[in-house]
């Protein structure tokens, strides 16, 4: 199991516009019609990674939560489908489904916006304010296949909950770790 870190873009970032299949509805969207009112969550994720097997279940308990507070999640996957065939859009869509993601989950076919967003690995989180401007990237929480520490989503949490607050997000964040995206 590998474990690449975050490539942490620099804070203050304008995410990069983007219009991806969208795997469960079958339609393009664009990140402008995805984005939330107060803050937008973008996840690199896929399907076959045992980091985001370990955290889907956190990851929809959070879109769940905070979708009611202007935060909406996204997530991309963006991993070469011929090399990584489990990761084709027709199986996005049965995860989604079987894991209960209350988000889009997009494929990134030419894996230009995973390298738009300097993303390496998955997950890879990325938190924007309302003005789609990068306040936090890296890692859900310290839980780690295999670690023993559970999954809370705090460090993720945390930055959201300061968002809505108004208040200072910490600018020491930690990288996330998880497989590396599989490039083409």
């Amino acid at each position: 199991m590998a474990r690449t870190p975050s490539n942490m873009l620099l804070l203050g970032t304008i995410a990069p516009d983007f219009n991806l299949l969208d795997t469960v509805t079958d339609e393009f969207s664009s990140l402008q019609s995805l984005k939330g009112n107060k803050g937008t969550v973008i996840m690199f994720i896929c399907n076959h990674c045992p980091f985001v097997k370990h955290v889907n279940p956190e990851i929809s308990q959070m879109a769940r939560e905070y979708r009611s507070t202007g935060i909406n999640f996204i997530a991309i996957s963006s991993n070469d489908i011929i090399n990584y065939p489990q990761d084709a859009p027709d199986l996005m869509r049965q995860v989604a489904e079987k894991e209960s993601y209350g988000f889009p989950y997009l494929f990134d076919a030419d894996q230009e916006i995973a390298k738009k967003y300097d993303a390496a690995c998955t997950p890879d989180f990325y938190l924007f304010d309302s003005r789609l401007k990068l306040v936090y990237r890296g890692q859900l929480d310290d839980s780690r296949p295999g670690n023993g520490i559970p999954v809370t989503g705090t460090d993720l949490r945390n930055a959201m909950d300061a968002l809505l607050a108004g208040d200072e997000i910490d600018p020491n964040q930690k990288p996330s770790i998880g497989c590396n995206i599989k490039w083409a």
